[in-house]
């Protein structure tokens, strides 16, 4: 580390300010998000701090940091910090801040919460403004690649959420005009379509009860769980590992790139796409499987659909905890299209779930690599001084 760059404490260049009280009966639908700790809850119609800032996690998910360039308000339970850009490049104190370790400073055993006084306290290590924008640069032009890609998702998943809903809820799929609808058993339907069974389409195959001892942070497996489980997001991180294959696990559990998988406890019937290899599904976890190749998109899209998942709950057992029985699923009854209009969705629908995995999976390489990049730029140990990099003052 040369001299332009000074060891000193936080405190010394900014300051953790609370957020404000604002309970959900009192926010009005906006523009401007809401922080909490775990990220944006809600959105609400005025603003408290004026973008760009940074949000860190007081109590709940203590520690975690969010950059934010719009307005935007932070709730009672994180702090914020303000742009100074006399004292820095407010993009390097956000990575800088989460490369700290801010999550270990937990100074309450019952309910998690960072002390500001412990934080302010942190040693940092601070380069000159120049280095401190080239180091910003670099590390923001992979979080723009991701937000990017994250945009095209969003827009994609839409696209082909629109065409499901159309042509499978609405009936307005192509020709719809020349079928005339008929009565069945759900109401009426498009005729030449079908009531079948869930059994009928998809096979259910339940997750490997993993024993605890076997995990380990180095194992090549990754064992999913109903925390990996979210709708519209794809599995890329596991809390366990396991070094070895169990001989009596089914091969199902192995898991490969797109397969659907669903959550059958706790917030039952959250639905994802698996992306990448070398991961092994858990118990309370399903894998379905179409019993054709071109069910696979009109799946996962039923699967999306709020009426769809609202049935899965009402089907659910348990007070404490819901639980979804895959016997139970497998008697629920759907419209199951004709097979030319499900072959012309594939055509047009699966290459759109190809195209999205295929970005996701784009945005986690580019999450590794900033992230390994990260801790060597703001310790210093790869030196930019000399670098001929763009920065929003170059610019």
């Amino acid at each position: 580390m040369n001299n332009n760059w000074n060891t000193l404490k936080l405190h010394d260049i900014c300051k953790f300010k609370y957020g404000a009280g604002l309970p959900k009966r009192n926010r009005i639908k906006g523009e401007f998000p809401v922080y909490g700790s775990g990220g944006i809850v809600d959105y609400h119609n005025d603003y408290l701090i004026k973008g760009p800032g940074i949000i860190i996690g007081r109590k709940g998910t203590i520690g975690s940091v969010y950059f934010e360039k719009r307005n935007f308000f932070p709730i009672d339970t994180v702090f914020y910090i303000e742009e100074n850009k006399k004292k820095y490049n407010i993009r390097f104190l956000y990575f800088l801040l989460g490369n700290l370790g801010l999550d270990r400073l937990n100074s309450d055993a019952a309910v998690p919460g960072l002390n500001r006084n412990v934080a302010h306290l942190q040693k940092i290590n601070l380069p000159n403004c120049a280095i401190q924008n080239k180091i910003a640069s670099i590390l923001s032009a992979y979080d723009d690649l991701i937000e990017n890609n994250n945009r095209r998702i969003k827009i994609l998943e839409e696209m082909a959420q629109t065409i499901y809903k159309e042509w499978f809820v609405n009936f307005r799929f192509p020709g719809h005009e020349k079928v005339k609808m008929v009565d069945s058993e759900l109401g009426k339907i498009p005729e030449g379509w079908d009531i079948k069974q869930i059994s009928d389409i998809i096979v259910i195959k339940s997750g490997f009860a993993f024993k605890s001892d076997t995990f380990n942070i180095e194992g090549k497996y990754g064992i999913v769980t109903i925390k990996n489980v979210q709708d519209r997001l794809f599995i890329h991180k596991c809390q366990n590992f396991i070094d070895v294959i169990p001989e009596n696990m089914s091969k199902h559990c192995l898991l490969k790139s797109g397969d659907i998988i669903l959550s059958l406890t706790g917030n039952v019937g959250r639905v994802c796409l698996v992306f990448g290899d070398n991961y092994l599904l858990n118990q309370r976890v399903a894998k379905l499987v179409p019993k054709s190749d071109s069910d696979w998109a009109y799946i996962y899209f039923l699967y999306l659909n709020p009426d769809f998942r609202k049935t899965l709950e009402n089907i659910s057992i348990g007070a404490a905890q819901q639980n979804l029985s895959p016997i139970e699923m497998g008697k629920l009854k759907i419209n199951y299209p004709e097979k030319s209009i499900l072959s012309l969705f594939a055509k047009v629908c699966n290459p759109i779930l190809e195209n999205i995995v295929f970005l996701f999976r784009k945005n986690v390489l580019l999450q590794e690599s900033r992230d390994l990049l990260l801790p060597k730029l703001i310790s210093g140990e790869i030196d930019v001084e000399d670098l001929d990099i763009k920065t929003e003052d170059t610019e």
